[in-house]
């Protein structure tokens, strides 16, 4: 997990791909962390890629960086927790201009299991799960 977390902030822009119907949906994303061992994401739960991943969990994210590229499929599920959004606003400070605890919009995210793979034009694809279990 600690390896694409870290790929994903190195990359600052992350693509989410949701789907509606049987339509993808992709969007720009940049918000990820970790809590208790499990990475998140953070969105608005008025935006309609909460409302999709909420009625199929299954995402894929994708993001480019110094020459090589991360594919991660998994699913994700809704975290109330107010500890959670705390260490969010704590860990990723540009989020307060957007969100605050009290809002009623700030929604976060977590895979509740993935499997990442690291691709270049050079060499072999890494393929690992997000976690070990």
């Amino acid at each position: 997990m600690k390896k694409a977390l870290e790929f994903l902030q190195e990359s600052r822009t992350f693509y989410l791909a949701t789907t509606e119907g049987d339509q993808p949906r992709v969007r720009p994303f940049g918000a990820v962390f970790e809590y208790e061992g499990k990475l998140y994401i953070v969105t608005n739960n008025k935006k309609e890629c909460f409302k999709q991943m909420l009625e199929n969990p299954k995402v894929e994210i994708s993001a480019m960086n110094k020459g090589k590229w991360i594919r991660l499929a998994g699913e994700v599920a809704h975290d109330d927790r107010r500890e959670v959004k705390e260490l969010a606003l704590e860990t990723i400070p540009s989020l307060k201009s957007m969100y605050s605890i009290e809002d009623g919009v700030f929604a976060v995210l977590y895979f509740t299991k993935g499997t990442a793979t690291i691709s270049s034009f050079t060499g072999e694809p890494e393929t690992f799960s997000l976690y070990n279990n």
